[in-house]
């Protein structure tokens, strides 16, 4: 055992302390600067007689980023417990003989057209366009995704008031077999409360609505599809005309229906709630 020695090892000893490691965090993390709210490498450098190689290994070690900024929204209904434990129990245990839908609206869809024709990609030259646009009007679009099959029934209109909802829950109605309840999940929109189509409702009896608590639109997995949409089709897509904005939104939606994928749930109500509970403590915790 006394003939187990370490070899030399290449490199420099360590030449930061723990003082040095332990005042850098304190400053990052209990202080701001004078001219700005929030430290950058050079200017905690500056401060604390470190190099801003130094600082940088520091922040990385400890997963410290002041130059980002995250958004957060808490719900304050009142009933945000039932309502997560009834939508989330949908989608892990969804009833039999029933098809459970995630039905919301994407609003004010531009019809944008660049002022100049796209550079295409190539070798060594990623894709450029202008970065201003000419619009040619909006559109509407109102859509149901299937739960488990992960199909989407969609349909564009000019606007999204609660005549062109009930429209969209007649389309709905003609696209499901009448042995079938329908249970949809709702966000909490104006327009879904309406007197229209609260009568609407009430002659048909299969139709079941469940409501996302305030603030909580993640609850609703047709908010992923609709990013979705906009990352592979609106966002860098060419339209000259509300007609060719809404085939292009026909057609991503026909192209998705050849193959869909549903959106799998994974938490329980227990386990969002619990995480809800932790996230209000540590917003609790910083006396704001």
């Amino acid at each position: 055992m006394d003939g187990l020695l370490d070899e030399p090892r290449p490199g420099t000893s360590r030449k930061l302390s723990d003082k040095d490691v332990e005042r850098v965090l304190a400053l990052t993390l209990e202080s701001t600067p004078a001219d700005a709210t929030h430290w950058s490498t050079r200017s905690l450098a500056k401060k604390a007689g470190l190099s801003r190689a130094s600082i940088h290994r520091i922040w990385r070690a400890f997963s410290l980023a002041p130059h980002r900024s995250e958004t957060f929204k808490l719900s304050k209904d009142p009933l945000f417990i039932d309502k997560v434990r009834d939508i989330v129990g949908l989608y892990l245990a969804p009833p039999d003989r029933a098809l459970v839908l995630r039905v919301d609206e994407k609003s004010q869809i531009q019809a944008l057209d660049r002022t100049a024709p796209l550079l295409p990609m190539r070798p060594g030259q990623i894709e450029r366009r202008t970065h201003d646009y000419a619009r040619h009007g909006i559109t509407s679009l109102f859509a149901a995704l299937d739960t488990k099959t992960g199909k989407v029934i969609g349909q564009t209109q000019q606007r999204h008031r609660s005549e062109e909802f009930r429209r969209f829950l007649d389309t709905i109605e003609a696209n499901v077999p009448a042995d079938l309840d329908v249970h949809l999940i709702l966000d909490n929109y104006g327009t879904h409360k309406a007197a229209l189509i609260r009568n609407w409702m009430a002659k048909r009896h299969r139709f079941h609505l469940h409501f996302t608590p305030t603030s909580a639109s993640w609850l609703n997995l047709v908010e992923r599809w609709f990013a979705a949409l906009t990352e592979k089709q609106l966002r860098r897509g060419v339209h000259r005309s509300t007609k060719e904005l809404k085939e292009a939104i026909t057609a991503f939606i026909n192209n998705h229906n050849k193959d869909p994928k549903p959106f799998v749930w994974h938490k329980t109500a227990d386990q969002i709630l619990n995480s809800v509970a932790r996230f209000c403590m540590r917003t609790l915790e910083t006396g704001h």
